[in-house]
């Protein structure tokens, strides 16, 4: 057994042409770890489990981890298979502090459920934690994706968050807060795995990009798109909406990376990130858009 003891800020580095999304070692995060020389099949990689997507950058193969928000910080490790040979690599995670957002819902059943409405959230939260489970063995786009709708980013990813002063799960993407019908594009290739109605999240869309990159797109007004099609990159699926839980009409943006929640930011380029500034600071209990 081999162990290594890396730091992900200093992995070795990428090649100005791999299209890879940005690294940060942080719970809800993403580490990109080198685990063999790209002239060698490529490894089977996991974390906690989780098969990882590995891609070739650099002449190396590239493990792109992605961190679950409820991941300790200190020493984790991932497991790697070369064709037989089983070993280990270790890798730091920092600790981060995500802010606290309190929100205000008029509808009391969106923050305690009726003995009816949990049969339900518990049916759709199965097909959503199946969805995030998709692996398929072909990426159907580089890892630099597009925003999927204009707007102003609104509620940030990892929030602590406060439904009627009730602390929940914390928030697990980014909202983009766009007028009611904004058209939502496809920000990379791939295949519709799963669309419907959601008790909390209202229309949603899944969209498997390949080796366990999965999007999901909530509260839309109306959804374009149907199971099993093939989207192309920019292609429209879908508009902004405000079903399920909301305060106001706009996108719940969500990306999984081997079924870990991490933050969608991260597969934005700089100057995307820059060309949609965070809305202002909301006061306590009067956020501008939540869900």
């Amino acid at each position: 057994m081999r162990k290594a003891i890396l730091l992900a800020l200093v992995c070795l580095p990428l090649a100005a042409t791999a299209e890879l999304p940005q690294p940060s070692p942080v719970p809800g995060g993403i580490v990109i770890i080198a685990v063999g020389p790209d002239s060698s099949p490529a490894p089977l990689v996991q974390f906690q489990k989780q098969r990882v997507l590995v891609v070739r950058a650099n002449g190396l193969w590239q493990a792109v981890v992605g961190l679950p928000l409820s991941l300790e910080a200190g020493e984790q490790q991932l497991d790697i298979s070369d064709h037989g040979t089983a070993r280990t690599l270790a890798f730091k995670v920092l600790p981060k502090q995500y802010e606290t957002q309190y929100l205000t819902l008029a509808n009391k059943r969106q923050v305690d459920p009726t003995p009816d409405d949990l049969i339900r959230i518990t049916r759709e939260q199965a097909l959503s934690n199946h969805a995030f489970a998709t692996w398929s063995e072909t990426l159907a786009d580089d890892l630099r994706f597009d925003l999927p709708a204009h707007g102003r980013f609104s509620s940030s990813f990892g929030l602590r968050r406060f439904f009627n002063d009730q602390a929940r799960q914390p928030h697990s993407g980014l909202d983009i807060a766009a007028p009611e019908g904004t058209p939502i594009l496809a920000p990379a290739a791939g295949t519709i795995i799963e669309t419907g109605n959601y008790f909390f999240n209202g229309n949603t869309i899944f969209i498997d990009h390949g080796q366990g990159l999965v999007s999901m797109y909530n509260h839309l007004s109306r959804i374009s798109v149907q199971k099993g099609m093939r989207v192309a990159r920019g292609q429209r699926i879908g508009a902004v909406g405000k079903t399920g839980r909301v305060t106001g009409a706009h996108l719940h943006w969500t990306m999984s990376l081997n079924n870990a929640r991490v933050d969608p930011m991260l597969f934005l380029s700089p100057a995307v990130q820059a060309g949609a500034p965070p809305a202002p600071a909301a006061p306590v209990g009067k956020p501008p858009n939540g869900g």
